[in-house]
């Protein structure tokens, strides 16, 4: 009998040594932070309103509890799936203070987030940013992708406006998630404000996108994910046309991306509310090689009812409850005054597993 339970042992030791390897499953996902600065003036950015003497009365209490509420809904998102993300692109932050204020807040310090930052030139000051696990993430590479005008679009703009335009500029991080290589491309598109905007996004789009095809030329086999407040929706031209988003997977050519939140568009979701109308800016995109991924590799996983390939994040503490914005984000502000919300946008993400 000793003999056949040693025998049972070593046969199922055998098997975790030698068999099929643990599945691994990571989230990456994508956060507006509606304004996350702090209280004090940046040198050369206008942001004289986030001041305790400006437009917003912006106290340290105020700022504070922005940032409570900015970490208690990561750590929400981490409770929802039983791990932090992997990977979390953030917008409208105004610098690395207040990024390393939020990954060390008691709510998601145990995340022992990393931060991938570079200042950028919009006028406001509000960068984007990545937070990344290094227990699951190396880092490899970064930069910062400035926005031009290199373009055949027509923008209708004089030179004058072309040498004056100031945005946000474009954050490539590349390095090897679960041992794979990644890239992942953090934008925050140029607002919908002043008519001429619809075709500066689909420069935000086509400036992305050749940097995804430079990636994929230099490394085969990459596994790209673009991500950001596109100030657009997965059906506008700068996501549909200039970052070439295919509704489905078996439409997504070797070129092309598969932007999930597509289809969840069509069926109402909405990750913001604009004049009674949803919409999904907050869009998160995956390229060829992450839907058609080797077997055994990490690929782009269905993650509400094996329906939709993309979530939007949502809890009752994050909506607003009452009044005429009822059901929507609970943002920081309302009408000019500060009701103590969250964003203005829910965050997305995508699961990515081994088969």
């Amino acid at each position: 009998m000793k003999k056949i339970l040693y025998l049972l042992i070593i046969f199922l030791v055998g098997q975790t040594a030698f068999g099929a390897s643990p599945k691994k499953s990571y989230v990456i996902g994508f956060y507006n932070l509606e304004n996350l600065f702090d209280t004090y003036h940046d040198e050369g950015k206008n942001d004289y309103e986030y001041l305790p003497d400006g437009a917003n009365n912006w106290t340290e209490v105020k700022y504070e509890k922005k940032l409570q509420n900015m970490a208690s809904v990561i750590r929400a998102m981490r409770d929802d799936n039983n791990v932090y993300h992997a990977i979390l692109g953030v917008s409208e932050i105004e610098n690395r203070h207040v990024l390393d204020d939020l990954v060390n807040r008691p709510e998601i310090a145990d995340a022992n987030y990393q931060i991938v930052h570079y200042d950028g030139p919009d006028r406001r000051g509000v960068d984007v940013a990545l937070f990344y696990r290094p227990d699951v993430f190396q880092l490899l590479e970064s930069k910062s992708i400035p926005f031009d005008f290199n373009s055949n679009i027509d923008f209708g703009m004089t030179q004058e406006e072309k040498d004056d335009f100031r945005t946000r500029d474009i954050l490539m991080v590349r390095g090897l998630l679960g041992g794979e290589m990644f890239a992942f491309l953090v934008a925050h598109l140029p607002s919908r404000v002043g008519g001429k905007s619809n075709d500066l996004r689909s420069r935000g789009g086509e400036i992305m996108y050749a940097e995804a095809m430079r990636l994929m030329d230099e490394y085969p086999g990459i596994k790209i994910v673009a991500m950001g407040d596109m100030n657009d929706n997965p059906t506008d031209d700068s996501m549909a046309i200039y970052m070439h988003g295919k509704e489905k997977i078996k439409d997504v050519g070797e070129r092309d991306f598969f932007s999930p939140f597509l289809s969840m568009l069509k069926d109402g979701y909405g990750s913001l509310a604009y004049q009674g109308e949803w919409n999904i800016y907050d869009i998160i995109l995956a390229n060829h090689n992450l839907v058609n991924a080797p077997k055994g590799t990490l690929e782009i996983t269905p993650i509400v009812k094996g329906k939709y390939y993309g979530r939007i994040f949502q809890k009752p503490f994050m909506t607003q409850q009452e009044g005429d914005y009822k059901g929507t984000p609970f943002r920081t502000y309302s009408g000019g005054a500060f009701i103590g919300g969250y964003s203005d946008h829910y965050p997305t993400y995508i699961v990515v597993s081994t088969k």
